[in-house]
């Protein structure tokens, strides 16, 4: 919540009826950067799935092609701390 409180998402930050989610799951034990400056869009390992607005978008480390999300903008003056 202290994210999205941060970003001025109201209706992020929080598994709530009526709010975006957006949830990882993932082991820590095994999870680990692989990205690098030849192939920086790798994966992380160890991220069994992500879900985006209730659509599976990683299952088992592989992009299962649905594109659920949108690009969001800045919603918050950081240099005031008040809505843009």
């Amino acid at each position: 919540g202290a994210s999205a409180r941060a970003l001025g998402l109201k209706d992020r930050g929080v598994l709530r009826a009526g709010h975006a989610a957006d949830i990882t799951i993932f082991d820590p034990v095994t999870i680990a950067e692989t990205a690098t400056y030849e192939d920086p869009h790798s994966f992380a390992a160890g991220i069994d799935r992500v879900i985006v607005n209730g659509i599976t978008v990683l299952r088992d480390g592989e992009h299962t092609g649905a594109l659920a999300g949108r690009t969001l903008r800045r919603q918050i003056d950081f240099a005031t701390g008040q809505s843009a």
